[in-house]
């Protein structure tokens, strides 16, 4: 183990004291951890800079609140899923085609859920597979609803790589896609993570009006054609808005 890695095993140590103990003195946390003195007294400094530790006035140390922030990020990630999943389920039984969960994380979007029981075509999606927020209709919509100068410093600063033959590779025609998003409240892909497949996906919301998430139905190409586009896109919006109410979104 290098040096680097030891140095967080032992911090992550120091920090698992606090799940047994609300606070602790400098001495304390010496004798349960049985690290030296010098190593604690240092990484303690490094803690409390990071704010994952604070000191009270009494000179005893507790969980920073930091952590509560990290906490916030886990339990809305862990609500969205919950509160999607039986939506997402009576879509998929519906209709048979693929329901995709994704939420941002920074300049991408990630799976977090995923229902194809009835799909028979494995996708290019998958729990916990990532893609940039231009590519494919479920991140795109994501990017669509963020704020306007939020979207253009992305759009400035992104290389727009090909996955497909159908992925965006010119900034003009990302912004006419984004911009046809916000109007008609989805957006569509054909091959544009994989050739052969498309998706259909609309925007979730949360309490503050942010967008925070993307829905999507997807599958093979052939099935998102002609009178089948309205149909899916306003199932998906239907979704979308369920699961966006259940978050305490209110549509202004």
């Amino acid at each position: 183990m290098n040096h680097k890695n030891k140095t967080v095993v032992r911090s992550m140590d120091l920090l698992n004291l606090f799940r047994d103990h609300a606070q602790l003195t400098f001495q304390e946390i010496i004798d349960l951890s049985g690290i030296p003195k010098t190593s604690v007294y240092r990484m303690l400094m490094s803690l409390e800079e990071m704010e994952f530790l604070e000191k009270g006035p009494d000179s005893k140390y507790r969980l920073g609140l930091i952590f509560l922030k990290f906490g916030h990020l886990v339990s809305s990630r862990l609500d969205i899923r919950k509160i999607s999943f039986p939506i997402m389920q009576e879509l998929h039984d519906d209709i048979g085609e693929a329901i995709n969960l994704i939420i941002r994380q920074g300049d991408e979007a990630i799976y977090i859920e995923k229902i194809d029981t009835n799909q028979k075509v494995r996708l290019y999606t998958g729990i916990g597979r990532k893609s940039p927020l231009y590519a494919g209709a479920c991140a795109r919509v994501i990017l669509s609803f963020l704020p306007d100068s939020e979207i253009q410093t992305y759009v400035e600063s992104v290389e727009l790589r090909p996955f497909a033959r159908g992925t965006i590779t010119d900034k003009q025609e990302l912004y006419k896609k984004v911009s046809l998003a916000k109007k008609e409240g989805y957006t569509i892909s054909y091959s544009e993570l994989e050739d052969h497949t498309a998706a259909i996906a609309a925007p979730i919301f949360d309490h503050k009006g942010d967008v925070i998430a993307g829905l999507s139905i997807a599958g093979l190409e052939a099935n998102y054609q002609n009178e089948n586009i309205p149909i899916f896109a306003d199932r998906i919006k239907t979704a979308a808005a369920k699961i966006s109410t259940s978050l305490g979104y209110v549509p202004s």
